[in-house]
């Protein structure tokens, strides 16, 4: 991986950060991609004729198109460029985004050599055998006997994954719809909770929470020491949770955290198309 040579200015933000590395890497390797329109442009990649993606490192790619699974999370369309072309035949997709956490969460767990590293199991807590599922759907209890059909971003073992990079928050929801689950109230003191114009801030920490205490899992949020602002907001939900026991089963890991322990290559990758290094990840 050619190392890239990047001075970002002053005071952007990851968003724009994250589109001028995707830019200058794609310029450096020949990579098909887009430019998009908006206020914060986003770079889009595609596949291009030799079968190379350049929103992904290429071994986690050839991993990923091998396995149905896996590779059924590519076909997923992007919902703000659906309309976009780059030729005709060519659609954009969600984890074509630069700025995909989806795609930044694959392009490490998909690697071949990342589930195989003591140091990365150890600090996840999980087996090397570990099947690793992405778009996970803990099916969480509601009232009246029904299930959640909403998804974890990954299982991994035991541990189910919320992956952040450049999104604004958690998501925001309307009280009436946190107060569908069963065990909001056992798990929660409501008053601890952060609200906001009549809605519950950070919907995908609470109904992560709430799988973790329904499975019996641990629940950890993958963001970037870049964004104290997510950081934050997950400390205000686990200081919410009422059972000690399930506090400990939450858990949070900056991305420049868990680079530290990846293989060199991988280390590489991430370091050129997403500034993310194992230096920078003191909050």
């Amino acid at each position: 991986m050619t190392e890239l040579s990047l001075e970002i200015p002053s005071g952007v933000g990851l968003r724009t950060e994250l589109s001028l590395r995707a830019l200058t890497f794609a310029n450096i390797h020949g990579f098909l991609c887009e430019r998009t329109d908006g206020a914060v442009p986003g770079v889009l990649f595609g596949q291009d004729d030799n079968g190379s993606h350049g929103n992904f490192h290429p071994l986690a790619y050839q991993m990923i198109v091998g396995h149905p699974q896996w590779k059924k999370r590519l076909g997923k369309a992007h919902t703000a460029f659906k309309k976009s072309r780059a030729r005709a035949n060519w659609s954009w997709k969600e984890l074509d985004c630069a700025h995909s956490s989806d795609a930044l969460l694959m392009n490490i767990f998909c690697h071949p050599d990342v589930m195989t590293s003591p140091s990365v199991k150890g600090m996840l807590g999980v087996e090397s055998k570990a099947v690793r599922e992405f778009g996970f759907k803990p099916r969480t209890p509601l009232h009246n006997n029904k299930r959640d059909n909403t998804e974890i971003d990954m299982k991994l073992d035991q541990l189910l994954v919320e992956a952040k990079l450049t999104e604004s928050d958690f998501q925001s929801a309307r009280f009436d719809l946190i107060s569908r689950y069963r065990d909001l109230e056992i798990v929660f003191d409501l008053s601890g909770l952060p609200c906001r114009d009549g809605r519950h801030c950070s919907y995908q920490l609470i109904r992560g929470t709430l799988a973790a205490y329904a499975t019996g899992c641990s629940f950890c949020v993958f963001c970037d020491a870049r964004r104290p602002d997510l950081v934050e907001a997950w400390y205000r939900v686990m200081r919410a949770v009422r059972l000690c026991e399930l506090r400990c089963r939450l858990k949070l890991l900056t991305w420049q955290e868990l680079a530290a322990n990846l293989p060199r290559d991988l280390q590489q990758f991430l370091a050129a198309k997403y500034g993310i290094t194992a230096s920078a990840g003191q909050l």
